[in-house]
């Protein structure tokens, strides 16, 4: 009887052995199969991981560089482009309302000043962290005119679900014929 049980326990054993060098050997191939993707896009679609991480001194924001209060709203570029500067804080999003013109290259820069927040900008694909000391970048277009809201959409302290803007799409020919103040106000003519 012992004679069996020996003969059945090493079976068992390697049983165990192939089963755990199959297990193995299917981790290792998708790793493989992951890095192989990787390497693809990176090369072939030009899509590499973020590695710039552009930084700030949130306790500076509104004292000097691109984010002073003058800076901030929507404004032209020397070759047509938008570039779009706010500030989330606790509870708001700084200025409250943003102008931007259709069909036109818009960038998107934001930073917080005290806690992480996210942005979500409704029927759209943008949606990001913002995350004190560093600066979030995004390229976008808006296709045709129109108003969407951008709730924060990450839990930032007792006044989150107040805190929201709007962005206002208008005509690109309108954009140019707006004072920098009303890009600020969403006052369209």
């Amino acid at each position: 009887m012992s004679t069996d049980t020996n003969h059945s326990s090493g079976g068992g054993h390697a049983v165990a052995l192939r089963a755990e060098r199959r297990w193995a050997i299917f981790a290792v191939a998708l790793i493989v199969l992951m890095l192989a993707v990787i390497v693809y896009s990176g090369l072939h679609w030009a899509m590499m991981p973020p590695s710039r991480v552009e930084t700030i001194d949130p306790s500076r924001l509104q004292l000097s560089g691109e984010f002073v209060e003058d800076n901030l709203g929507s404004a032209v570029e020397p070759d047509g482009s938008v570039v779009v500067r706010f500030i989330a804080q606790q509870y708001s999003f700084t200025p409250q309302c943003l102008l931007v013109p259709a069909d036109t290259p818009i960038t998107i820069r934001t930073t917080s000043a005290d806690v992480v927040h996210g942005l979500l900008v409704t029927d759209t694909n943008i949606n990001t962290m913002v995350v004190p000391g560093y600066v979030s970048t995004m390229n976008t277009r808006f296709d045709t005119p129109g108003d969407h809201t951008m709730p924060c959409h990450e839990f930032c302290g007792v006044g989150h679900q107040g805190m929201w803007a709007r962005v206002t799409v208008v005509p690109k020919d309108q954009f140019p014929l707006l004072t920098p103040t009303a890009r600020t106000r969403c006052v369209p003519l």
